[in-house]
């Protein structure tokens, strides 16, 4: 039986399927209205929302896109496309105009549904599309008026609809994801992607069906639905959603709600532990907590592991997963630097610039395969990329697997950089130097030199708590590292911004630091 291919009722219908289970299980609890939303309601919710993409025109295919932030109504158009065999396309609201219009011309949408804080922004991307959908304004706190309100537009029936049978290989959804050449791209994501991420998620990480996390990624992010929120609903868990992502918000929320689970990026992470809520919150039920979406510096995983949290890192990318790794029973405490190893459905990599594969601790590019992985980008969107090579996922990250099986991410692959004949990888030097307690932040760039070719430069954020008697130059920043890093990759020049730029869900935007910063080295001095 060829799985992938056969179409079944099943595929896709995950509020029907989950309702018939534990229709009376808490399934969401809405933070922004204090709403709360059992498999029942998801289901019924489900069918209205499918009645009413049937109103639309929407058919099996056809494409659904949402600007939001996070609500219950993207899960109801989640449910409702699947039910349907359509698509749903999350859409970014901190894009400029010029970027969605680019991305609503590549997804065609039938119907485009925009929350009302974002209505003027996607006017002017319209304005500039080619694509005419019809629009639906999910009602925020001020309505902006001009388009039917998507409340007004559902159908009051919320008995089940007819749902249409999928295979494994049809699309889901569509999930943009940035890329080396800076045109937009949308990662296919099949309904066999989504099932397998969530297989693997559940069995690595050990999820139960009496978990509890809130959902801090934005539903435009691969991480706002595969990280944890499918997964949960595979489950049966409870997924708390928020309007914004604030430190002391969610700590409330671990400690109200009794949170088992929390996955956040670093910067998420970090802002919670120097809040002043943190030494009173009771974080004892949380069973773990990972980090991902870039490097987690060692003082955050050390506060984290001062309250008695299980911490660890995980990795992924919107092309695959993108849960790929777990850490095994019984891990050495020593062993948090690394993402573990691959979870049950999935094979890793390392290989050199010919594809081929490298020993133990060399560095290459790390690739990843299996029944979770995209095997394409949509309309070949991303067709230059090189991404999707005979099965495997070539990440662009640069990683190394030890001689005990755990994989340790290096880098990306074009921010390393070659110093003296010597390869430089920026994370490395960029943990020791956010160890400096005048550093908030920081990311290492390649810059050109005369002597070694290129040297790096540091460009720090520098933190509030740093000694205000000490200045902070760039002898400072050497006797720092003196002694802990190899001389070539001590940088040689420093720069300080207010704060670094971010891309995605609060990830540092690390190629618009190289861009800005990497052309010449600076040596300034800051003040504590």
């Amino acid at each position: 039986m060829n799985w992938g291919s056969t179409a079944y009722d099943w595929v896709g219908d995950w509020s029907g399927r989950r309702a018939s289970l534990s229709p009376e299980r808490t399934a969401v609890v809405d933070e922004a209205s204090g709403d709360a939303y059992t498999y029942g309601d998801l289901e019924d919710r489900a069918n209205a929302t499918a009645r009413l993409l049937e109103a639309f025109g929407v058919e099996k295919g056809e494409r659904v896109a949402l600007v939001s932030r996070n609500r219950i109504e993207a899960f109801d158009l989640f449910f409702a496309t699947g039910k349907l065999g359509s698509v749903l396309a999350p859409l970014s609201y901190r894009l400029a105009p010029p970027e969605l219009a680019a991305l609503l011309d590549l997804v065609e949408p039938r119907l485009l549904v925009i929350e009302s804080p974002f209505v003027e922004r996607v006017e002017h991307a319209l304005a500039r599309a080619d694509v005419d959908p019809a629009v639906l304004e999910l009602a925020s706190e001020d309505i902006a008026g001009g388009w039917e309100l998507f409340a007004g537009a559902v159908p009051d029936d919320e008995t089940p609809v007819e749902t249409v049978r999928r295979s494994l290989a049809n699309p889901h959804l569509l999930l943009h994801t940035g890329g080396s050449t800076g045109t937009p791209k949308e990662t296919t994501i099949t309904h066999g992607s989504i099932y397998w991420n969530s297989f693997n998620t559940i069995t690595a990480w050990g999820l139960r069906d009496d978990d509890v996390a809130p959902m801090v990624f934005p539903i435009f992010h691969t991480g706002g639905w595969n990280v944890l929120t499918l997964p949960f609903f595979n489950m049966g868990g409870t997924l708390i959603i928020d309007r914004e992502v604030e430190p002391d918000r969610v700590l409330e929320q671990i400690d109200r709600h009794g949170a088992t689970v929390l996955v956040a990026v670093p910067a998420v992470l970090r802002t919670m532990t120097r809040h002043e809520r943190w030494p009173e919150t009771d974080l004892s039920t949380l069973r773990f907590v990972k980090s991902g979406g870039g490097p987690c510096r060692d003082a955050i995983v050390r506060s984290w592991r001062d309250r008695g949290v299980e911490f660890s890192q995980g990795y992924g990318l919107t092309e695959c997963g993108p849960n790929n790794f777990a850490m095994p029973d019984a891990w050495a405490r020593e062993k948090v630097a690394s993402v573990g190893k691959p979870v049950m459905h999935t094979d890793a990599r390392v290989v050199d610039e010919d594809g081929c594969p490298l020993e133990t601790d060399e560095i290459g590019e790390l690739e990843l395969t299996g029944p979770h992985a995209a095997s394409d980008y949509w309309n070949e969107s991303g067709a230059d990329e090189g991404t999707f090579d005979d099965g495997w996922v070539s990440t662009g990250d640069l990683a190394r697997r030890d001689e005990d099986g755990f994989y340790h991410i290096e880098g990306r692959k074009k921010s390393a950089f070659v110093s003296g004949g010597e390869n430089v990888y920026p994370p490395e030097v960029e943990d020791v130097i956010a160890d400096h307690p005048a550093v908030e932040e920081v990311i290492v760039v390649g810059v050109p030199d005369d002597q070694w070719g290129t040297v790096g430069k540091a460009v720090v954020e520098p933190s509030e708590c740093g000694d205000g008697d000490a200045p902070f130059s760039l002898a400072a920043l050497e006797a720092h590292l003196d002694g802990r890093l190899a001389r070539f990759k001590i940088p040689k020049y420093l720069e300080f911004v207010e704060e670094l730029p971010t891309s995605g869900p609060s990830k540092l935007d690390r190629a618009g630091i190289e861009d800005e910063f990497g052309a010449e080295g600076t040596d300034p001095s800051f003040g504590g």
